[in-house]
């Protein structure tokens, strides 16, 4: 009951609820195939940084575990390259 005594019709409370205003017409509802380009753009892209940031960490863990071998500090970086090009089978890392 609502105030005054009045029933409460759910009816016309659901009916209220619903909101018959909105975007339609012939246009409503249809992507552009713009936006499907620019989604497998965005996945492709994506795919690439993964795959390069997997060859760089690659190679980090390759010049650390060098450095570690050899005695080096893993953080002077022109020794490490210099080091590295005097072993011609570490080239490919």
């Amino acid at each position: 009951m609502l105030a005054g005594n009045l029933p409460l019709n759910v009816d016309v409370v659901s009916f209220l609820a619903q909101n018959p205003v909105g975007p339609r017409g012939a246009d409503f509802g249809k992507a552009s195939p713009i936006g499907l380009l620019i989604i497998v753009l965005l996945l492709v892209i994506i795919l690439l940084i993964g795959w390069d940031l997997t060859r760089r960490l690659k190679r980090m863990r390759a010049r650390r575990a060098f450095a570690e071998e050899h005695g080096m500090d893993p953080f002077d970086v022109a020794a490490i390259d210099k080091a590295m090009a005097a072993h011609p089978e570490l080239r490919d890392q």
